[in-house]
């Protein structure tokens, strides 16, 4: 049976190319699927019809509510399209059916929270004295252009898709070239949902040439990206020319800091989520966990039981617990940088190598005594790699966890409020997490600071990153 082939969406339109992708399952490497390519050619069509409906005002004029109630008609389509969309995001992704399952759902969540904030987008007035009336209102961007990453392509096309539209601009996105397909279907569901045509493009094309024409385009009025920090210092120097605003999550190295009062049941369901979910292929992972040397010894068994109980296998099969990465080029990256932290002194307590069976699989791996020398404490991973250190004092624990260029997450482990509180500030991230790693959700705000970017996404804050505030200042005339 030939692999199924999908197209890119351009302004209400399925448009197919001379050129194709392949999209390869990494669990099994054999073909998924194949997209359509696309190229500035098509970026420029996307942009030019993006700009002409921004132009209109065609969702910035419609009645708040309507506009909300479109909004949230697509929600409900991404949820009734999601029976298709989950098992074709398991076979580009190698995620299991649960956390496919979770990226519709994500998605879906995000329309319909933002659907109830598209009719609350108020100005206020500001006093000036006698004879004077001011006040602020928001309009629109106008195009945003969004480059969204392989890890989690549905949800995370839904976080950023969901609040620009409800501020009413017209939205670009380019897909990941490794995990395009199921994207096509939020395309589909805004179709279906009745959006005007204009108001979106969905393209897959490679980031030097469809990402690269899409930010260096005049006709964007701003830049969504995550990825990686190379990858986002060239987009920033080239929206620079232009002057537009940016969104940027740039990953990170995110750490959990264990005091010896924490609940260690707690901590063991945490790490479990924090490095093996999506085989840690997360922009916020527990990558790095620092240990008070009291508890250290008994951490490191229970975590390692940990690694060794996981079960690896292809995402359809309910007994899976920890996936392939998404290429041979991560899986790769991955394995580098285990044999690197060896080769620096870092103790190499399970894991490290790829599995011996067909797929990208790296297995579950544990370093200890890994010191703020080596590339392992500071640098991504992208993997289900933990990287374990110890801490005598509170103020060392700080230290140590801030002792990177990137502040996306951290996490605290304890019983005690004081040290809780205390921690929430001496830590330098965008996201303090509690006795939970993950907590949080379509609510609440996630950004970093440092090299892990600027801007957020998510909750009420994300909103106003899609609009300008525009001032109206009147003297009364006699």
């Amino acid at each position: 049976m030939s692999a199924p082939h999908y197209l890119n969406y351009i302004a209400g339109e399925w448009v197919d190319s001379d050129e194709k992708l392949d999209v390869i399952n990494p669990a099994t490497e054999q073909l998924a699927g194949t997209i359509a390519l696309a190229g500035e050619h098509e970026v420029q069509r996307a942009v030019t019809a993006a700009r002409a409906f921004a132009d209109q005002g065609t969702l910035y004029d419609m009645r708040p509510a309507e506009r909300a109630q479109l909004i949230y008609r697509i929600a409900n389509k991404i949820r009734a399209i999601a029976e298709r969309g989950v098992p074709l995001l398991v076979a580009e992704n190698g995620k299991t059916t649960a956390e496919a399952q979770a990226e519709f759902n994500n998605a879906a969540r995000y329309f319909e929270y933002y659907a109830g904030m598209a009719d609350k987008i108020e100005g206020r007035s500001i006093p000036l004295g006698e004879g004077y009336v001011d006040f602020t209102y928001y309009e629109p961007l106008g195009v945003s252009g969004q480059i969204v990453p392989w890890n989690f392509p549905v949800d995370l096309a839904g976080r950023s898709m969901a609040p620009a539209l409800a501020a009413g601009n017209a939205v670009v996105v380019k897909s990941p070239e490794l995990t395009p397909l199921a994207m096509t279907l939020l395309a589909e569901a805004c179709d279906n949902a009745g959006l005007p045509k204009g108001a979106l493009s969905l393209l897959c094309g490679y980031g030097d040439v469809a990402g690269a024409a899409l930010v260096a385009n005049p006709g964007v009025d701003q830049i969504v990206f995550t990825g990686s920090v190379a990858t986002g210092k060239t987009i920033l120097h080239a929206a620079a020319e232009r002057a537009i605003p940016c969104v940027m999550e740039l990953g990170g190295k995110s750490a959990a800091v264990v005091f010896p009062d924490a609940d260690l049941d707690q901590l063991m369901n945490s790490v479990d989520w924090g490095i093996f979910f999506n085989s840690g292929q997360v922009c916020s992972a527990m990558s790095r966990m620092l240990v008070h040397e009291d508890i250290h010894d008994e951490v490191l068994a229970r975590v390692t039981e940990l690694a060794a109980g996981q079960v690896l296998g292809e995402g359809s099969d309910e007994s899976t617990t920890l996936t392939p990465v998404a290429s041979a080029n991560q899986r790769d990256q991955v394995l580098a940088m285990c044999a690197t932290a060896e080769q620096q002194g870092a103790h190499l307590v399970t894991g490290g190598r790829s599995a011996e069976r067909p797929g990208y699989f790296v297995e579950p791996t544990v370093f200890d005594r890994v010191l703020p020398h080596m590339n392992l404490f500071t640098d991504e991973v992208f993997g289900p790699v933990l990287a374990m250190s110890t801490f005598k004092t509170e103020a060392e624990a700080w230290q140590l966890a801030n002792a990177t260029d990137y502040g996306l997450v951290a996490g605290i482990f304890t019983n005690d409020l004081n040290i809780a509180m205390r921690g929430s500030k001496a830590l330098k991230a965008g996201q303090i997490f509690v006795n939970e790693w993950y907590a949080g959700g379509v609510e609440t705000p996630f950004g970093g600071v440092k090299l892990s970017g600027f801007g957020r996404e998510k909750g009420q804050e994300a909103l106003y990153s899609y609009v300008n505030t525009k001032n109206v200042a009147i003297r009364l005339l006699d």
